[in-house]
């Protein structure tokens, strides 16, 4: 069974305004953050999202249109793969895979890098952002990079297309970082980088192209969308139900998780309807307390950890046993599942992939072979792991996400527990 169906509190130019892929609920950190977006490696709002929306119910976003089976494939081989590099710096290693020559880059001195970031508008991005500055103190401690300009698109396609295009008519970069808005409208844009000669370093979201001289993300969202669908079928049985709750249709990453999902939830028998939530905690009560009312719900699958905690509490609400439950390896659902007891699992979409860019850049001008995609550990946290992974972030905020991979610098902890942005 397959439904799709928007919470009708999410009105449609909330759901064009929101970007996905990890926690959005902003008012775990700062409260002068007023978007609530899931980050990562994502692709802006299909078009035409808002049209025949005025009853709150938005049009189908049908999976098969997202699901590439050679990509599903790929991903589910990546799952168990060997990473080269060691286990204790995760965001150095990589599947082995082509490299891209940068002998013509190397050169000495300290360099500027220019980088054009998508936003900080959710807690995943801040997380990141945070650890990035850390990592960028460290090179310029070590005379690496000179300076990083930087840029914030605050979600805009057209204000990172023109972020972009100023920095390349600006002259003054010695190299690019990109984390691009959405897929399809920054690729001219990147390309255009690519074309002054510079190196050009792409992560979390892709574009399509392959101009970069290195693409940087984890393994993607079809894994993602494995892992919980398997471990939600394995603990329920057939003809369970479950609530999939999605932050907002046409994004690339958070599509492709649920196509994968679906599939194997078909597969299983397990009955599934999904719902947009526009990553409103209030709207995914009022969604899980209408599903409550009408029946039983065995388990709650999320495409993002944002609203996790409120997902449970509408099973407290209603006097109802725990579902078994995916949420994310952000701090709130991490405690809140040790709170409750419940059957959950922690997919990751890997918050320390904001080092490698930086990281990159020095190996490329130091003439050092970089993958040309480089793809990244994406481990979800099982319950063994669980109490770990509290007792090292532990003083951390609500909004901090388990693996950050910040351990090691110099910052570390008081930077990530006083959520200090740049």
């Amino acid at each position: 069974m397959r439904t799709t169906r928007i919470g009708g509190a999410v009105a449609a130019m909330s759901a064009l305004a929101l970007l996905a892929a990890c926690s959005t609920d902003a008012s775990l950190d700062d409260p002068s953050v007023t978007e609530s977006a899931e980050d990562p490696g994502a692709e802006e709002g299909a078009e035409g999202e808002g049209e025949g929306e005025a009853d709150g119910e938005a049009d189908e976003s049908d999976s098969d249109e997202w699901f590439v089976q050679a990509d599903y494939d790929t991903q589910d081989e990546q799952r168990s793969a060997t990473f080269e590099g060691d286990p204790a710096t995760p965001w150095l290693q990589y599947i082995d895979g082509e490299m891209t020559d940068t002998s013509e880059f190397a050169s000495e001195g300290a360099k500027k890098v220019c980088f054009a970031n998508a936003s900080i508008s959710n807690p995943w991005r801040q997380t990141g952002w945070i650890t990035m500055n850390e990592q960028l103190g460290v090179l310029q401690e070590s005379g690496v990079i000179s300076e990083m300009e930087t840029r914030d698109a605050q979600d805009d396609d057209n204000t990172q297309i023109a972020d972009i295009d100023y920095f390349i008519a600006e002259g003054n970069c010695d190299a690019f970082v990109i984390s691009p808005n959405s897929t399809a409208a920054i690729t001219p844009a990147v390309e255009r980088a690519c074309d002054t000669g510079l190196p050009v370093v792409v992560f979390d979201r892709g574009v399509d192209t392959d101009c970069a001289t290195t693409f940087i993300h984890p393994i993607g969202g079809y894994a993602w969308g494995i892992d919980t669908a398997e471990f939600l079928s394995e603990n329920l049985s057939e003809g369970d139900k479950v609530v999939a709750l999605r932050i907002l249709p046409g994004v690339d990453v958070l599509e492709h998780r649920w196509a994968a999902a679906e599939r194997i939830f078909e597969e299983n028998g397990i009955e599934a309807v999904d719902y947009f939530t526009g990553a409103d905690p209030a709207e995914i009560k009022n969604i899980l307390s209408d599903e409550l009312a009408t029946g039983e719900v065995q388990g709650v699958w999320m495409d993002a950890g944002d609203g996790a905690v409120a997902a449970i509490e509408a099973f407290e609400d209603a006097g109802q046993d725990y579902p078994v439950m995916t949420g994310e390896d952000e701090m709130s659902f991490l405690r809140k599942w040790e709170d409750t007891g419940l059957t959950g699992l922690a997919p990751v979409y890997s918050n320390f992939q904001w080092r490698t860019p930086l990281l990159a850049v020095e190996m490329i001008f130091a003439g050092e072979e970089v993958p040309t995609e480089w793809v990244l550990p994406q481990v979800p946290i099982t319950e063994d792991e669980r109490a770990d992974f509290l007792a090292a972030n532990e003083g951390m905020p609500d909004g901090h996400y388990a693996k950050f991979g910040g351990e090691d610098l110099p910052g570390y902890p008081q930077t990530w527990q006083d959520r200090v942005i740049p």
